[in-house]
């Protein structure tokens, strides 16, 4: 039907309009429930169906959206106890976890040492092994079969005791350790080469296995705390979207955990700065990560200042345009949102003096006024009178963030992550003017998106490929795996292209899911789903009796993908089987290895 608009006055002319087209086509209720959790979760458990059902699908989307009124899983409260780093200042990080050049600024008398006594001593045992390293890297390198040195007298360690530690197995070596008091496990741990040090790990208590990563470098308990802890919510928390949705943003505003002080800086930026705004308003998300060390560290500006450097001057910064162009291309506007080069300039100038106290002893930020830029600028077309002091980057947050382009762009972002590769403009246009109308609500935006019918449009069922971090953490969630340790699935993280935290570009991992398939990631994620239905994944241990012989396979494929495979998937499942043995773990497997469970 062609609809007719007509002008006024006595010559008015009949002009054609565009057909209005009809909604798009919306999912079976079963469908929904899947599809909710395949979007705003990490992954479906065994469960969540039914729960969801009992719930009623839109209460459980209400829920997710206020996160703090959900009680958290107290098993993931519980595995995240032991990670200390996770609850540090910056500064305490680098206290008590320090560098090998911190640890010899200690020696040297130039920093004080940990006041807490265990710490301390830890500390202490680091200082010697860095001043002996040549004696036992030689050490090592003539005993390859890993055999203990000789164990000091000093300990009063009796004869069979001695025994154990020189060549009992892993398991009564740990038995001893745990056995000990902290001081004595140091010295112990010290005198074992890496090789069988590490060999102890998998079988140690949580506290003991911290000990022994201390020994890796006490800086890698920080990193790897960060890891686990960010695998372990992802899987076990209660709070499902909160935690995509605090991956999201980390990715938006990236930082690259490996370069220099953001090394202490990251925990405190995903926990103080990312985790609390993802729900919130975007101005306070942008503000709270323009001032954060992390962010200042990572892009240079607590570097910049107005003053240009002087000729053949060694160490002196002039002006960084890092912060100023990616905060316009990759946080707000986009790289087609209308800003020029001369714009880019302009905002750094408007950032000089937005610098960090101290950053490599956890200092905060701070505004120097005596290297800020004091001049007028001009962004966007606003000016920005001279004398502006801080207020000047201010003016400039609130400009971004009042922007159209931002609307549109953030819009954009979150319906590529959370609908399609290829969202469609109205979608987007109905986000955008949300954020416009409520002043950046990021919950009333994702509310808009949740609710609206193209996001429930049956052709984005299983249509995005899962990232590296979804397709893991999914996994472990569709066959209740118990991870008692996730260093594995860390591991597993970097081979399938995706390291936690090191995204050396500051645009973060790709939200286009098309772009995480290539044949080699597919045959990674097919090896690592058959390693861990056969419980053969270090630190997580999956129940076999729930592949037991009993199902048969298009039970199990159901069981994990919770609606029926594809015909494509079902026909490569059973020709996997032909022949095997184990056929309940082997069906578990190639279902998680299949493309439909690589689609969400």
């Amino acid at each position: 039907m062609v609809l007719i608009a007509f002008s006024s006055g006595l010559d008015a002319k009949k002009k054609a309009v565009k057909p209005v087209e009809p909604p798009p086509a919306q999912m079976p209720l079963d469908q929904k429930v899947l599809h909710a959790l395949n979007r705003l979760t990490f992954g479906a458990r065994p469960d969540d169906l039914q729960a969801i059902n009992q719930k009623g699908l839109d209460q459980w989307i209400e829920q997710q959206l206020r996160p703090q009124a959900i009680p958290e899983n107290p098993v993931l409260e519980a595995k995240l106890a032991p990670f200390d780093t996770l609850h540090m200042t910056t500064a305490e990080l680098a206290r008590h976890y320090p560098t090998p050049q911190m640890v010899k600024a200690m020696v040297d008398g130039k920093e004080p040492f940990p006041a807490d006594q265990e710490t301390r001593y830890m500390v202490e045992k680091q200082a010697a092994r860095i001043q002996r390293r040549e004696a036992v890297d030689k050490a090592a390198g003539d005993n390859p079969d890993g055999n203990a040195k000789s164990i000091p007298a000093t300990w009063q360690l009796d004869d069979q005791q001695k025994d154990v530690l020189q060549n009992g197995k892993p398991l009564e070596q740990v038995a001893l350790l745990e056995s000990m008091p902290p001081a004595e496990q140091y010295d112990i741990l010290d005198s074992l080469p890496n090789g069988p040090r590490q060999r102890l790990y998998p079988l140690a208590s949580p506290e003991l296995r911290r000990k022994i990563q201390i020994f890796n470098g006490p800086i890698q308990v920080v990193n790897q705390d960060l890891m686990e802890g960010k695998l372990l919510r992802a899987i076990y928390s209660n709070r499902q979207l909160e935690e995509v949705l605090t991956d999201f943003w980390y990715n938006h505003f990236n930082v690259f955990l490996d370069k220099g002080a953001d090394r202490y800086m990251v925990t405190t930026y995903e926990r103080d700065v990312i985790r609390p705004h993802v729900l919130g308003r975007f101005k306070d998300l942008l503000l709270a990560t323009a001032q954060s060390p992390a962010m200042l560290f990572f892009l240079d500006n607590w570097q910049s200042r107005a003053i240009a450097p002087r000729p053949n001057a060694k160490n002196q910064q002039g002006l960084n345009e890092n912060y100023g162009r990616e905060l316009m291309e990759l946080h707000t506007l986009g790289v087609d949102g209308g800003y020029t080069q001369q714009d880019v300039t302009e905002v750094a100038r408007c950032f000089t003096g937005w610098t960090i106290r101290e950053p490599n002893r956890g200092g905060g930020f701070e505004f120097n006024e005596k290297i800020h830029d004091k001049g007028e600028k001009h962004v966007l077309g606003v000016t920005i009178p001279a004398g502006g002091g801080m207020g000047d980057g201010l003016k400039v947050l609130d400009i971004l963030a009042e922007h159209p382009s931002t609307a549109h762009f953030i819009s954009k972002s979150l319906a590529i992550r959370f609908v399609s590769d290829n969202p469609p403009e109205e979608l987007i246009r109905k986000m955008a003017k949300t954020y416009l109308k409520t002043g950046g609500d990021l919950l009333e935006v994702m509310r808009t998106m949740i609710y609206a019918p193209e996001f429930w449009d049956p052709a984005n069922f299983r249509s995005k490929i899962k990232s590296p971090l979804e397709m893991v953490a999914s996994a472990v969630r569709a066959v209740n795996g118990d991870v008692d340790y996730a260093q594995a699935l860390t591991g597993q993280l970097n081979q399938l292209g995706e390291p936690l935290y090191r995204k050396l570009e500051p645009t973060g991992y790709s939200n286009v899911g098309a772009e995480w398939t290539n044949s080699a990631s597919l045959l990674a994620r097919m090896n690592f789903a058959m390693a861990l239905a056969k419980g053969k994944v270090a630190g997580v241990k999956v129940d076999p009796t729930q592949f037991s012989l009993v199902m048969d396979a298009s039970k199990i494929e159901r069981s994990i993908l919770m609606t029926d495979a594809s015909p494509a998937a079902r026909d490569a499942i059973q020709s996997g089987l032909e022949q095997q043995q184990d056929l309940g773990a082997l069906a578990a497997g190639l279902t998680l290895g299949s493309p439909d469970f690589q689609r969400r």
